[in-house]
């Protein structure tokens, strides 16, 4: 008898309860779900999928630019830093809600329960910032980034919040002994005053 993965039927309730809480809770529409692998070619499809969706809703091109690099720093950090469980697979989502004043994007993947504590301490610090500190510390990063073994600077959480104007909610839950599934919201307004 074949035994079942825990650790995907855990994730996957965990996207089940977020996506049923949106469309419950939420005055707006799903406009993207997605629940499983990554490829970079389903990484530019929704990205541009996104983008031809709000420019049909009327949003502002400042607001789509945001929403563009909040997706690609989001889906990226996925495809390059989400963990795979021990059958090898990628496990991660995505889910973006429109509602009339804002998107709601909520990423999730798996990450190793050892370094759970390190990505909490940096959005928590993130999240204590104002948007002119967070800029500072981006461009900082952007000038002294130290690359990591998997390419990234550390901006992709400090892009997000930049780029979002708002803390980062975020939540863990333990899968396994040794993995962590991590969501991130992230809400963007559609509308800022005086912005193209």
């Amino acid at each position: 008898m074949l035994q079942r993965n825990t650790v995907v039927d855990k994730c996957n309730a965990r996207f089940q309860q977020i996506f049923g809480d949106y469309n419950i809770n939420a005055n707006g529409k799903i406009i993207v779900s997605h629940f499983g692998e990554f490829s970079q070619d389903l990484v530019n499809s929704l990205s541009t999928g996104i983008e031809d969706t709000m420019l049909e809703s009327g949003d502002k091109k400042g607001v789509v630019k945001r929403m563009f690099s909040i997706l690609v720093e989001g889906l990226q950090n996925i495809r390059i830093h989400g963990e795979r469980d021990e059958d090898n697979n990628q496990i991660s989502f995505l889910i973006v809600l429109q509602t009339e004043d804002e998107y709601k994007v909520t990423f999730g993947n798996l990450v190793k329960s050892e370094n759970t504590y390190k990505i909490i301490e940096r959005i928590d610090t993130l999240n204590q910032m104002d948007p002119d500190q967070v800029k500072e510390l981006y461009m900082e990063v952007l000038s002294n980034g130290i690359m990591s073994n998997k390419g990234g600077a550390g901006l992709g959480f400090i892009t997000m919040a930049l780029k979002a104007k708002s803390k980062i909610n975020y939540e863990s839950q333990e899968v396994s002994d040794a993995l962590t599934f991590f969501s991130v919201n992230i809400v963007l307004e559609r509308s800022k005053k005086g912005e193209e």
